[in-house]
């Protein structure tokens, strides 16, 4: 397996010319954003990540965690490397300084999380969650709770869960079981069980802060009946030291694909006496609005893991390409050559290169406006910035992940043979690739919420705003009298009317033909990912050309830029006309036949 070599340089690019990184340090809250700090953190973040995390990758993906009497083991090393973590503080670059953060913007901390995710996947999970729940108690617990769980969660010496599914409830939240039940002292004593809780148990640290989805006893039905506890593994002191052992445990471990270290857990609330401790937080049945405040922070966060793993894998497939010597190159005749003289080779890695940087510029560009919902002065320009966040959100997970396990795949090719055994490692990132596009919402899930509830709640007028800037990427494209520019407004003009089109056929049809708009929902979402990641490359191509006319800079890298911005216009962005045909398709050859069509 390759070594991890954070790739700094378009990391920072994409911050600078796409996220907007450089305003940022204007914005209240944020004065500290300086440059010459980012790029300390960068190169501390990069270092850290290809020297202590990478080399436990394979380790973890070969030992996996274990349960046994004392609860769940982390492989070698693992314990040892998050202490490194957490005392350099790395958990809480982005969170409030008035909990122990270093109040850093989302735009430098995620380029952070992406070398952690790239390095090792499993491992980053666990500081995910943990951010996820730190945001959710920041919105809704009570000052008494804040002060008594925060500190230690953004210093990551407690981490964090988010606690949903049940064995009947996955992605239908109704059909939670899960009940507290007051106990008059403020406390309320939790019962049920759930599933497929990531970092559920572990030995990293002494104490592990569950939020758990629950029924109150006199709770409506469905989904505006369900609150959100607060449960840890050890109760907490008024001192701030632990307490008695809550009865919160983990009962079973899943055996899985991928991600093999981290610890997905069965968690029983409630078997071993009268109940697990919990705390309520925020208002009664308004758990699951609360947890979508989580779960927002975790979407963007999976969509990242996309962008990582590809990365990962890109990087070593290219390093693979570079050191494999095969057959006569095409074009020039010479005998045994390294495969990355192949074409075929070539536009297989151009197509990992192109995706994996599109991705990265949209989920960095979401970061950014996530910074502006929360600092800007103006209240209706940060409501703008945090619906257009909030618009983009599930096309950079539904399409950041897809992406990733496209790209994985396509190393494996790029290995041939070599890449369908686990020796090389190729593999194995394709299997942790597989569950991004289930978790945190499938991607199904994705596209129906893009549709329903992003499209749909001001009638489109944020889709418009969209629609507008793209346009004018597109005028700006044509207006350069730059030829190679030119070719990408082409490509991205027809995609984008594609997507407009498709939006129009939606919205007239989504009272009339129902299973129809449902079946497009994926469909478009795919359109939307590959517009809105064409729109990104532009600018790229746009910020690059800049550059070098005036002759400045890395000149060679803004060559590159330029060029994997035209090759996604050429090889991606019409797909944006076979997406849009599918989606008015809907579901008319189906459409009145029942379940014996699976049958015939």
């Amino acid at each position: 397996m390759s070594d991890y070599r954070a790739p700094i340089k378009d990391m920072r690019f994409v911050m600078d010319e796409l996220a907007g990184f450089k305003e940022l340090s204007s914005l209240p809250g944020l004065e500290e954003a300086t440059p010459d700090l980012a790029d300390a953190i960068l190169d501390e973040a990069a270092k850290f990540a290809g020297e202590v995390i990478a080399p436990l990758n394979r380790v973890g993906d070969q030992q996996g965690c274990k349960l046994g009497a004392d609860g769940v083991s982390t492989p070698a090393g693992w314990k040892e490397a998050y202490a490194q973590y957490r005392e350099a503080g790395w958990n809480g670059i982005t969170l409030p300084p008035e909990f122990g953060g270093q109040g850093l913007p989302d735009t430098l901390g995620i380029a952070a999380k992406e070398m952690l995710c790239s390095a090792n996947m499993a491992f980053s999970l666990g500081p995910l969650l943990t951010t996820g729940a730190v945001e959710a108690l920041l919105t809704c617990a009570s000052d008494e709770l804040k002060a008594m769980f925060l500190e230690k969660m953004v210093s990551g010496e407690w981490t964090g869960t988010m606690n949903l599914t049940e064995p009947q409830a996955g992605s239908d939240l109704a059909l939670i079981r899960s009940r507290a039940e007051p106990q008059g002292d403020g406390t309320y004593r939790v019962f049920g069980q759930k599933i497929f809780i990531t970092y559920g148990d572990h030995d990293m640290t002494d104490n592990i802060v569950h939020l758990v989805l629950a029924r109150l006893p006199d709770a409506p039905a469905g989904v505006k009946g369900i609150s959100m506890f607060l449960v840890p593994k050890f109760l907490v002191n008024a001192d701030g030291s632990l307490g008695a052992r809550n009865d919160a445990w983990c009962i079973s471990l899943e055996h899985k694909l991928g991600i093999h270290a981290s610890p997905t857990c069965v968690m029983a609330y409630g078997d071993k006496g009268e109940g697990a401790i919990g705390y309520l937080l925020g208002e009664a049945n308004r758990g699951l609005e609360y947890m979508f405040i989580m779960m927002n922070e975790a979407r963007l966060g999976v969509g990242l893991q996309g962008v990582a793993i590809g990365e990962r894998a890109y990087q070593q497939a290219l390093a693979y390409a570079r050191d494999r010597k095969q057959g006569r190159d095409a074009l020039t005749g010479e005998m045994l050559v390294s495969i990355d003289k192949h074409p075929d080779i070539r536009r297989m890695l151009m197509l990992m290169k192109s995706r994996v940087e599109a991705a990265r510029a949209l989920t960095y560009y979401t970061s950014g406006l996530l910074d502006r919902a929360r600092h800007l002065a103006d209240a209706e320009e940060r409501k703008k910035a945090l619906w257009l966040a909030e618009f983009m959100i599930p096309i950079v997970k539904g399409g950041g992940t897809e992406m990733g396990i496209e790209v994985t795949s396509l190393g494996i090719q790029i290995h041939g043979g070599m890449g369908f055994v686990e020796e090389t490692g190729a593999a194995q990132h394709f299997r942790d690739a597989r569950i991004t596009t289930i978790y945190e919402g499938t991607t199904g899930i994705q596209a129906n919420d893009l549709l329903f509830r992003k499209l749909m709640r001001d009638q489109g007028a944020t889709a418009k705003l969209v629609f507008g800037e793209i346009y004018a990427t597109v005028k700006t494209l044509t207006a350069s009298g730059k030829p190679e520019l030119a070719a990408i407004a082409q490509k991205l003009g027809i995609a984008l009317k594609m997507w407009t089109d498709t939006t129009e056929w939606l919205a007239a049809n989504a009272k009339t033909s129902l299973g129809g708009v449902l079946t497009a929902a994926v469909p478009y979402l795919s359109l939307a990912v590959v517009v809105c990641n064409g729109w990104m490359m532009a600018k790229a191509a746009l910020a690059a050309a800049g550059y070098l006319d005036k002759g400045e800079g890395d000149l060679p890298f803004y060559r590159a830029k330029l060029a994997s911005a035209r090759f996604y216009a050429d090889q991606m962005l019409p797909q944006a006309i076979a997406f849009a045909e599918t989606v008015k398709a809907g579901d008319a050859a189906i459409a009145g036949l029942g379940d014996e069509l699976f049958d015939a």
